[in-house]
């Protein structure tokens, strides 16, 4: 007889960002597998990712959103169901639910707190411990952040598992006929995401026929205390675009043809895009940070976020030789094979596997 597992897929009703992608792409790397376990995916009803919920086939449960859905909602479905096991791939379920397997991406609004409001800090400071503590185990997407949590929070490593991130296929190279040369960096906008040091970095290169892409949320309430005075300063510029939130085609289009994809973060817990840049054959330049070592070995340049001149110093290598291009395009797609979202599937399945065993 088959198991009854629950994945609480809230996710469906938020803007895509890495945490979100997460939780999309390793639902449906689990839907296509589905090994021995009957697993449901339930969500409050104001979904936005149509197309992904019918395929999941999830059914859509209470009259809240948000946090609330997460702690009265479910907790309340949950209960009727005989008190089932559930999981949900973006950080929140029912906190004093025993029967869960929680899985935490990252401690950024420890870290960073910065980059978060306030009332977004002292949710997750009341809620992480608590839901850390009364769950049966935890899931995190990189050694790093199990090390983290086990420093943070003295849980004992047997009860954390890893499941790496990973790419979907549809991220391959996709040249354009096109003579204009640009950098890219690519991810929601806060202040641990390091945009500002990368607009100084940028300002200081030599090369007049360069620009700068910058994809993703601008919101400038979330940046350092010199970050709007800079954003004001280069939002009119020629060489400097950004262009917003962008679809999957226009995204993996800008990977294929940028000079090089730029990823100066503070802090991580994994990091998707610079995967979908290499995939797309993308030299990669990349924080030097725990987390980045251990996922991109050797197929990066590595900088000093904290340091604008390194970051521009690292770039113009890129600008100026074609040849460390190419080594860093080969090794990029090498490293980037290593991660598919159905090897992801095939470890959640083994987590549940030890599970049951427990």
């Amino acid at each position: 007889m088959k198991k009854d597992i629950y994945i609480a897929s809230r996710f469906l009703t938020q803007n895509i960002t890495g945490v979100q992608r997460y939780g999309i792409e390793l639902s449906i790397a689990i839907k296509k597998l589905n090994y021995e376990y009957n697993i449901e995916f339930i969500s409050p009803r104001n979904i936005v990712h149509y197309e992904i919920a019918n395929f999941l086939q999830v059914k859509q449960i209470g009259i809240l959103k948000g946090q609330l859905w997460d702690q009265i909602s479910l907790l309340k479905f949950l209960k009727s169901k005989g008190n089932p096991l559930v999981l949900n791939f973006c950080n929140s379920l029912p906190v004093y639910y025993e029967n869960k397997i929680v899985i935490i991406h990252d401690i950024i609004h420890l870290k960073f707190p910065v980059s978060y409001s306030y009332s977004y800090r002292k949710y997750y400071e009341i809620i992480f411990p608590l839901m850390l503590k009364h769950s049966r185990h935890i899931i995190t997407v990189s050694e790093f952040s199990k090390r983290e949590m086990v420093h943070y929070f003295s849980i004992n490593e047997n009860k954390i598992s890893v499941i790496y991130n990973g790419i979907n296929e549809k991220f391959t190279s996709r040249k354009l006929n096109s003579n204009e040369r640009y950098i890219l960096g690519v991810s929601s906008i806060a202040y641990h995401k390091n945009f500002v040091g990368l607009i100084k970095a940028f300002q200081l290169l030599k090369n007049d026929n360069v620009k700068l892409y910058i994809v993703g949320g601008l919101n400038e309430k979330i940046f350092g205390k010199d970050s709007k005075k800079i954003l004001t300063e280069v939002k009119n510029s020629s060489k400097i675009k950004f262009i917003g939130r962008v679809d999957d085609d226009k995204l993996i289009e800008l990977y294929s043809n940028a000079i090089c994809f730029v990823y100066p973060s503070l802090y991580e817990g994994f990091g998707i895009p610079p995967l979908e840049a290499q995939a797309c054959g993308c030299p990669v330049v990349l924080s030097d940070i725990p987390v980045f070592r251990e996922v991109y070995g050797d197929s990066a340049i590595y900088v000093d976020p904290y340091s604008p001149e390194d970051i521009a110093e690292k770039i113009q290598m890129l600008l100026d030789d074609e040849r460390l291009r190419d080594i860093l395009i080969q090794k990029g797609f090498e490293n980037a094979k290593k991660y598919t979202w159905e090897n992801s599937a095939k470890s959640f399945f083994k987590v549940l596997d030890k599970i049951s065993l427990l």
